[in-house]
Parts: structure tokens; sequence; C-alpha cells
């Protein structure tokens, strides 16, 4: 068969006249949309479609998936919305003319198909995926702030109805195969084997092209579409805000002008993108996009094979960190004192399963990798051994003691601490380098990021052990050196404790939370200490007062000794009802002028303090660490980079103003003078 070649693609014609594209994006793992290789693709479709072949067929050579979406590095130099006008209108009229095509087209699709990559695959007429577990498509653009730039926000609803599109471009969730299937984004799912073969199928047969069903079609009319705009609106606005997140409001006001029809669709839809990639909100997820690589870039590339973890501790954190460690394929013993300590856990883990699992068997796998070991008898083949008992220093030691003799040599001992100190810890062990922290948040199932801990003692190996099993675990390992507290709880503390001491100036719980809320912050202090658990607030707020001489969490005792701990009693500062907190009317109540920056700034003053004492050395990686491990406003882009957003002047000058109000507390850290503007 003749083969034509170009930069990034590759065409041949088979005996039957029909073409096969292949993206094979050249130094790079995975492919991706970049000005280069759209480039490249309007040349082979010229090329193609000047040979006049009976179809086509576009795939991908990468074994991980068809095209992971657009390159997101090119986003950090647009400049203004109208070099990101000309990027985008140039990316549309290549998809465009591969959609104009004057014979079918089929994409075949395997193991993802992401924005920009499942919006080429909306261009052809008919789209395939295998069916090998591997496969999520969808249109994520919304996490950086924009919407689909490439067609998407037009041809997705002319597929699929306004509903379903909207509702995938909103949340910019992922859909398996059988799910795309059902939803009408694809129109076959098959065997990995067999996906080129029914793709070449679809393009001989020619079936009629989908279509959205004929409610979505009526939706489209003026008359309905500001019905649906509207109401689509409403739910957007109990998630997000508009000053926070234009770009949910963007995509509706979209389909509200022009309902997905008509070539202007498209020119908006350009022209709607580009005014958001200009966005501060953009701008900072964008950043936040690739901090996130970076983290994940820390667990190497030469990563040792991790296949047995035992857990000594069987409590909330332990039991649902051996559940995860099950999730995610490894083997798992699970240690406490007696069955009964145990069997709770596994109960949770069973549910857990069930409701991750993409099939009963599934479930059933992952329930069999994880086992009761009352004995410890899992230690000696562990690979990493993790310990999640109680905060008590001596008991954590005499476990130490236990373990070590029989642990093999190059297996990982980690402990889950959240605030006692490595080298208190470490301070009986023959080997005090092999120690490291692996610090979970709860709940561990969702929250991303792990603290890797180290102490001045701690070997480097091991550490990039830990940082590797992190990765393992699909989480975000940061990095940070032993201190009370690490990273993450004593950035969040100044932020909770502040949140008690205006309470106990009577403001009312439901404002102290709704100011942090309009910030941006995913959840208020008062709504987060209840989460948190009180007791575990409470604790470790008194290692942090020790150790940095800042408010005790002396307000916390009242609910303490009526033993309401917060959401896992079904009371705490407020009173939870299935999972969720009853907040009691404020009868209108307002904050006071300066309760924002009182939460807000002594995040900042932290984190300041935290890279001066060099506790992590990247204040980009510090940045990540803290959005992952608290939320903090991700379209801010991080407590630093808020900070030189707003200007370092500007805060240590407020930071001042607010210390002669309220106490030292608020006094600005020395390392603000280092902080580059």
């Amino acid at each position: 068969m003749p083969q034509a070649g170009a930069p990034h693609w590759c065409h041949e014609i088979d005996a039957e006249g029909i073409a096969w594209l292949c993206f094979d994006r050249q130094g790079a793992s995975t492919n991706s949309l970049s000005r280069a290789t759209m480039e490249a693709l309007e040349a082979a479709l010229r090329s193609i479609e000047a040979a006049r072949p009976r179809g086509l067929v576009l795939w991908s050579a990468k074994p991980n998936g068809f095209v992971a979406g657009a390159d997101i590095k090119e986003f950090v130099g647009l400049r203004d919305a109208g070099q990101a006008y000309e990027l985008i209108r140039g990316g549309q009229l290549v998809i465009e003319r591969l959609a104009k095509l004057p014979f079918p087209t089929c994409a075949a699709i395997h193991g993802f198909a992401l924005g920009g990559g499942l919006e080429l695959a909306l261009a052809c007429t008919y789209r395939v995926c295998a069916d090998d577990g591997k496969v999520t498509l969808g249109l994520p653009e919304v996490q950086l702030g924009i919407h689909p730039g490439f067609g998407g926000t037009v041809r997705a609803p002319q597929l699929i109805g306004a509903r379903a599109a909207l509702d995938l471009m909103l949340t910019g969730r992922s859909l398996r195969a059988d799910k795309a299937l059902a939803m009408g984004l694809v129109d076959r799912v098959v065997p990995a084997a067999e996906l080129r073969g029914a793709a070449a199928a679809l393009v001989r047969a020619r079936p009629a092209p989908r279509r959205a069903p004929l409610v979505d079609r009526l939706l489209a009319l003026r008359p309905a579409r500001g019905f649906v705009a509207a109401q689509t609106e409403r739910q957007v606005a109990r998630r997000a805000r508009r000053a926070h997140y234009p770009a949910p409001y963007a995509i509706v006001d979209l389909w509200r002008r022009h309902g997905a029809r008509g070539e202007a669709a498209y020119e908006a839809e350009a022209r709607s993108i580009a005014e958001l990639f200009c966005t501060p909100t953009s701008r900072s997820l964008v950043r936040v996009f690739l901090l996130q690589d970076q983290l994940k870039a820390l667990g190497g590339r030469n990563a040792p094979q991790f296949r047995k973890v035992h857990v000594v501790g069987a409590g909330v954190m332990g039991g649902d960190i051996a559940a995860w460690c099950a999730h995610r394929g490894l083997e798992v013993t699970l240690q406490d004192r007696a069955p009964e300590y145990v069997q709770p856990a596994l109960d949770r883990a069973r549910e857990f399963f069930a409701r991750r699992a993409r099939k009963p068997e599934d479930a059933a796998a992952a329930q069999a990798r994880l086992r009761a070991d009352v004995e410890g008898a899992g230690v000696a083949d562990a690979d990493v051994v993790i310990e999640a008992i109680f905060e008590n220093v001596e008991a954590k030691q005499a476990l130490y003691a236990s373990l070590l003799p029989k642990m093999k040599p190059d297996a990982v001992l980690a402990t889950n601490t959240s605030s006692l100190v490595l080298e208190t810890l470490a301070a009986r062990l023959p080997d005090p380098a092999r120690l490291v922290g692996l610090h979970f948040f709860n709940p561990v199932s969702k929250m991303p990021l792990v603290e890797v801990v180290h102490s001045g003692d701690t070997q480097q190996p091991a550490v990039q052990a830990a940082l590797a099993f992190a990765r393992r675990l699909d989480k975000l390992p940061l990095p940070c050196a032993s201190a009370p507290g690490f990273v993450v709880n004593r950035i969040l503390f100044p932020y909770m404790i502040e949140a008690m001491l205006a309470a106990r100036e009577g403001v009312p719980l439901a404002v102290i939370d709704e100011t942090a809320l309009a910030f941006g912050m995913p959840q208020g202090p008062i709504e987060l200490a209840d989460t948190v658990g009180l007791d575990v607030a409470y604790h470790v707020g008194q290692v942090l007062a020790k150790a940095f001489g800042g408010p005790a969490p002396d307000a916390l005792e009242p609910q303490l000794q009526a033993k309401k701990l917060g959401r896992k009693t079904g009371e705490g500062f407020y009173r939870w009802v299935d999972g969720r907190p009853r907040k009691p009317d404020t009868g209108g109540a307002k904050a006071p002028a300066d309760l924002e920056d009182r939460l807000i700034l002594p995040m900042l003053n932290e984190a300041v303090a935290v890279l001066r004492e060099r506790l992590v050395t990247d204040p980009d990686l510090l940045d990540a660490g803290v959005i992952f491990g608290t939320g903090f406003a991700p379209f801010r882009g991080g407590p630093l980079h808020y900070a030189r957003t707003r200007g370092v002047a500007a805060i240590v000058e407020r930071l001042r103003e607010l210390e002669r109000l309220h106490g030292r507390r608020f006094r600005p850290d020395p390392g603000w003078s280092a902080l580059a503007p």
C-alpha cells in the first residue's frame, strides 16, 4: 500500500480503498494536539482528500491511548485574547476540514480520548472504542477554566443532545466506554483486538450517523433554549460562583445564544475560549495542572516494584489506607490487637470496593487482596509496612522495635502520624534512616495528597521509595521535612483556629463558613473541623500551639466533653444528617469587614514560614501541596501565588494592621522579605 508521512502523522490507503491515518506525536509518550501537530494534520488531510479514498480511519500508534487533548504548555505562552483566538480558530478550521471530508470517517479509540482528542473524534462520522476497561472519554476543559474550543460545544450537543452534552462539559467528568455507548457518544464498543476491523466495517457499511434525540433537537429551538439555560445555570450556581469560575457560565451562555447550530456557533466558541484563556482563573488553573504534573514526576521513572503492603492499625485511617492499597491492586495484610478491631475496617472496605468497582468480580478481587492479619505474619513479605496506630510516642517506638527485625532489608517502614515528628519516633531505632512519614489525609479515597516526610537522618533511597509508592497508589507526593504539623496541618490550622476565635466573638458559625466559601475555599473552617473530627483537630492544635506559640484550641473543649466530635458522631459544631451539616439560620447577620483576611492571611503567613524554614524548598511545590492537601481555592493558584498576585507589600501591611487590631498571631513572618514579587 502506498504510504505518505509528515511529522507526527502518517497515512496509507489499503487494497479496499480505505485510508488509515495514524497519529504518533514525535518525541512524546502521549498524543496531544499542539500547533505543530495540527498543522501536520491539515497537510495529511489535504493529501488524503486529494486521493479520494473510500473512507478514512483515524487511529493512534501510542499504546496508552488515542489523544489526551491539547498541549497544555502552549496555553502558558498566550499573551492576550487575540493570540488565543488565532490559535483556537486555526485548530477549529483543521478539525472542520476533517468533518467536511466527502467520505465517511471513523475514529478508532483506545485508552482515552479527552478534551481536544474527543473533539477530534467528534468530527468523524463514527467512533469505535476498545472494550479493554481502560477507555475514558470526556471534555474536562472546565477544570482548566475554559471550555471545549475545537468545536466541542457545538458537535457534542448535536450528537448526544444538550442535556447530556452540557452535563459532560460542565462537570468535566470522564466516561467509560460502556457509558459513552449508552449516551450515544460512540457507535460501537468492541474487544481491543477487533478495534481497527470494526472501524473499517463502519466505514464500509456507511450507516446513518447518530443524531441527538428528538426531544433535544426541540430543546435547541430558541423558545426552549432560554428555559434550559436558566435551569442549567441555577444548577451551576450551586457548585461554582461566576466570579470564581466563569467557564461553566460561558458554556451555558453559548448554548443560550446559539443552541449548537450554525457557523456562528463555532466562531462564538473560539471568541469565548480566547477570552477565558486570559482570565486569572484559567491562568491559575493551568498553573495548578502543571504543578500536579510536577508532583507526579517526583515518583521517578524507574520506581521499585511494590506488591505487598502490611498496615498496622485498623482504625479509620489505617483501615482506609489498607482498602485503598487493595483497590490499587496490591496484596494487603491488616493488623490490629484482635479480630474484632479489624473486622469493621474489612466491612468498610467491602462497601468501598462495591461502590468503586466496575464489575462485581472486580470488587470481589479487591476484597480478596485485603486480609486480616492479627499475628502480623505479613510483615516478613511486605515491601511497605505502614504504622497507623494512635498518636503515642512510646507505643509507636515499641511497635517499630518489634517490626524491624521481621522486615525485609529493603522494605519501607512508614508512619502515618499526623503530628509527631520523625526525630522523636525514630530515636530508639537502631537505624533511624529507615523511617519515613507517609501522611495520608481523610478521607483517603478522595484526598489526592500524601506528605512524604523525612528527617535529617532519613536516607534518600527511603524517601525516593516512599515517593514512588505514593505514585503507585495514584496519589500526589509532597516531600517535606519533619516538623510539628508537617506542612498541610501547619498551614491549615491557623485558618481553623481563627474561625473559632471569631465564633467566640459572636460571629455566627454559618457566617464564618460563608466568608471562607466566598473567598473560594471548598469548605468553611467550622464545617472542616467537624469533618476532620474535633478530637483530631484538638490534638493537632495542641501540638502546633505548643510548638509555635499560637492560640490553643480551647474552644473545642465543650464539644469534646459532651463527646460531640463532629460528623463521625453526628454532632459537633453542627448537627449532621445523612453526611451533611445542618447549619442554623443566621438571621441575616453580616461578617465583620476583616473576617476574610483574618481567616486567609494566617495561612499565607504560615506558608511563608514553611518556605523560610525549608520544610519544602520549592515554592511551586508548596503551593501545589496546599491546594491538593487543603483545597485552597485552586483558581487563586496557591497561597504564595495569591500573595504575589495581591502584592507582597500589601499583604505584609495588612498583617501588621491585623496585628494591631487582634494581636501578635498576625505578626508577619520574617520570610516575607525573601518572597519574590
